[in-house]
């Protein structure tokens, strides 16, 4: 039997290359939220097990509250303006990965596109193609400059267990806010509750305050 694979340590810093976003919680003298502990590898967590994403039929849709909706393929999606994160991801179930460097487009690139949001708009909704799982959160959150539509991290493509082709990555809040195979993102004036939402979790997430459940 092959070993397993050693998991990849957390990238230093000083080892970033120019240009590179560096989210402000990983400035924290300590990065571990409350009730969190620390692990090198990436667990897989999924609410119904893997989607089938066919690329030539990969759509991203942004409606809702928008000037105007746009609708990308995977090709038009790939061609926008790119940049690269450096973040640290806390799953509600307690572990944390650090120093994730993350690539893709940002989301207030994608919002830009569909000319801004409109002035009632407050939420954001963001559905997947996994089974019709969605999540909510503010838009306030959705736009914040650490926040990120990712294809790449540490310089290799998702994996499809981890969000290929594309995901949402949200760093200030918990991981079931960073939405993996996106599908659309829709600005709303109400907030809304999501998958995990609807079945307990809190509606906003934030993992410094244990944002973890409703009730």
């Amino acid at each position: 039997m092959a070993d397993a694979p050693e998991p990849k340590r957390e990238r230093s810093r000083s080892s970033l290359p120019d240009g590179v976003t560096i989210s402000p919680d990983v400035f924290r003298p300590n990065r571990l939220p409350p009730g969190q502990q620390r692990t090198d590898q990436w667990p897989v967590m999924t609410s119904s097990g893997l989607p089938r994403i066919n690329l030539r039929t990969w759509r991203l849709r942004v409606d809702g509250l928008v000037t105007r909706s746009v609708e990308w393929s995977w090709e038009e999606f790939a061609a926008l303006p790119r940049v690269r994160v450096y973040a640290d991801l806390h799953c509600v179930t307690r572990w944390s990965r650090l120093g994730i460097l993350w690539e893709g487009v940002p989301t207030r690139e994608i919002l830009a596109r569909c000319g801004g949001a409109l002035p009632k708009a407050r939420f954001v909704l963001v559905h997947a193609y996994d089974s019709g799982y969605t999540a909510n959160l503010p838009l306030e959150d959705f736009l914040a400059e650490d926040a990120l539509v990712a294809t790449h991290h540490d310089g290799q493509p998702l994996t499809l267990e981890h969000g290929w082709p594309a995901r949402l990555v949200v760093p200030r809040l918990y991981g079931w806010k960073s939405v993996k195979w996106l599908s659309r993102i829709e600005l709303r004036e109400r907030d809304r509750a999501g998958y995990w939402e609807m079945n307990g979790y809190h509606m906003r997430g934030d993992p410094w305050k244990e944002e973890r459940f409703r009730w």
